[in-house]
């Protein structure tokens, strides 16, 4: 037995079930972590990359994904404690490319065809994702819209490639000159949390991976979350594949060491899903989390700006056509999913986190005083959790001990 958090023989289980995973060839490795009431479990299983001989290792960099959203998240809370900015803000005040906004009259309309915005848009409606732009889960070239957004790259519409992207102020330049898919207060997946990031470097004046140093990555210890992987490093970052749709094998997504697109700076530091780190800084993030905002002696956020973060924030109407994402069982917060009901044997009210599209999962359960994380190196091949996924958590909660 444990210490009376996790069951050491129940533990086991998790190693053999996500053994099995690399084994079949599913992806090359990955690690995983459970971590309760003091007790840490963390496994480490199989190869970096494929065709290398360097084993995965404990601090292996990844490419973290929409894991950043989180992040991005609770470094708007600081802003917001220290009165920099404010929840029902209008977002025009320091972007001025979203003033005055239109919207599609549908959604298959031609992008002439709008009508105004019912209202500005808020630091709101960022936290929440609904600022009434964001993904569209339909097959590229359905609708307008889709064309504009993937000639611009703004992302949403497919796995990041980095280098691709504009700079911040392009960037938003290009999103300026769209209408909204949606009217705001409308829950759409990932544009909002890249307009959050260049809100709070414009907030600050300072890029948003400068402010995200000195005010989370340094007093958390988070030594090796960044937004490229420098030279000194590159032999610690994974490869990162994809599943061949048609021979099942595994093909490069994005290579491992210098031949990665995370190998130098993005014109874009992207809050929706940019940052790389290894999984005891996440770990660190998500116990300051399930702390209440306290690292060690330091606090970092307060009790109740971490509790606004984790509560669910969007009405069952604003997620209308979401389900896809949600299900029946969760909604969103600000930067990541909230359970609002009880389904399965970890889905639990109040569990928060997200996925992150290449291959990771993480969710910090204040209720069962549990964080899990799992980094593996296979892009997601849908918005439903691969079953790597749902083996690890189905593990980790059939391991707790009381």
């Amino acid at each position: 037995m444990g210490n009376g958090a996790l069951a050491t023989t129940r533990l086991a289980r998790m190693h053999h079930t996500l053994a099995g995973h690399v084994e079949r060839g599913h992806m090359p490795g990955l690690i995983s972590l459970v971590s309760r009431r003091g007790e840490t479990h963390l496994d480490v299983i199989g190869s970096q990359a494929l065709g290398q001989n360097q084993p995965m290792q404990r601090d292996t960099i990844f490419r973290i994904a929409s894991l950043t959203k989180p992040v991005v998240a609770a470094a708007t809370m600081l802003l917001i404690e220290r009165c920099k900015l404010r929840l029902d803000q209008r977002v025009e005040d320091l972007l001025p490319e979203l003033a005055n906004r239109r919207v599609l009259r549908q959604l298959d309309s031609p992008l002439d065809d709008t009508v105004p915005a019912n209202r500005s848009i808020t630091v709101r409606d960022l936290l929440t994702s609904s600022m009434g732009f964001g993904s569209i889960m339909a097959m590229p070239g359905t609708y307008p819209i889709q064309k504009s957004v993937s000639e611009f790259v703004l992302g949403g519409d497919g796995p990041p490639i980095p280098s691709r992207s504009p700079g911040p102020d392009e960037y938003m330049r290009r999103l300026g000159s769209l209408p909204l898919i949606a009217q705001p207060g409308t829950w759409l997946y990932d544009t909002s949390m890249n307009v959050l990031g260049i809100l709070l470097s414009r907030a600050t004046g300072l890029t948003l991976e400068g402010f995200l140093q000195d005010n989370l990555f340094g007093p958390l210890g988070m030594k090796d979350t960044a937004f490229s992987v420098p030279a000194d490093k590159l032999t610690r970052l994974a490869g990162c594949y994809v599943a061949n749709q048609i021979t099942g094998a595994l093909d490069i997504y994005d290579d491992a060491g210098n031949k990665s697109d995370w190998s130098k700076p993005p014109p874009l530091q992207s809050g929706s899903g940019g940052l790389v780190g290894t999984i005891d800084d996440y770990l660190a993030f998500c116990s300051m989390l399930l702390n209440q905002g306290r690292h060690g002696k330091e606090r970092i956020l307060s009790r109740p700006s971490v509790e606004l973060m984790m509560t669910d924030q969007v009405a069952p109407e604003q997620r209308a056509g979401a389900e896809l994402f949600f299900g029946n069982h969760s909604s969103w917060g600000f930067g990541g999913s909230v359970d609002i009901k009880r389904t399965s044997l970890y889905r639990m009210p109040g569990r928060y986190g997200w996925d992150g599209g290449l291959g990771l999962s993480a969710y910090t359960d204040p209720r069962e005083q549990l964080v899990g994380i799992l980094f593996t190196q296979r892009l997601m091949d849908s918005p439903q959790p691969p079953q790597v996924f749902e083996d690890f958590w189905t593990s980790a909660y059939q391991s707790i001990d009381d």
